[in-house]
């Protein structure tokens, strides 16, 4: 088997096992894990909220402290998370798991989607509007054509 076809999906199945949505703490990323949570508990599938902790090395060079930024965000995505799925206990189980990966938010969705084995990647649409011509994350997700990619609005 090719790589290029090592990512094709099996007829037949029962849907995805593992959901997985990319999380920045926008508006369009926290719709985008509402939705998946909704995929995943209809599905019953294991549903693995990821994020990207960028690495911006011009930052750090200036005196920035990134990284504890970026696991500020992380933690404060946690909590946040653990108070939804608290909130809905008992009326709505999902199964979930929080990742965090460094790097840019491409590359770091690629490698969460390939390492966690995600059989299907939800993101939020770019709120940013020099993404229309430059191509969003969702964009090269979906042209990538590894995994099913929704993207939600």
């Amino acid at each position: 088997m090719t790589e290029q076809h090592s990512h094709q999906f099996e007829r037949g199945t029962d849907g995805p096992k593992v959901i997985m949505v990319g999380l920045d703490g926008s508006e369009s990323s926290l719709r985008a894990a509402s939705y998946a949570g909704g995929l995943a508990r209809r599905q019953r599938a294991l549903l693995t909220l990821v994020y990207v902790q960028p690495v911006m090395a011009a930052g750090a060079a200036m005196g920035v402290p990134v990284a504890e930024t970026t696991d500020q965000i992380a933690e404060e995505l946690v909590r946040d998370i653990q108070a939804a799925a608290e909130q809905v206990k008992g009326i709505f189980d999902v199964r979930w798991e929080f990742h965090t990966f460094r790097g840019d938010p491409y590359n770091g969705l690629v490698t969460a989607a390939d390492q966690l084995k995600a059989d299907a990647v939800v993101v939020g649409a770019s709120e940013q509007a020099g993404h229309r011509i430059v191509g969003s994350v969702a964009i090269r997700l979906v042209k990538a054509g590894r995994w099913p990619v929704t993207v939600v609005p």
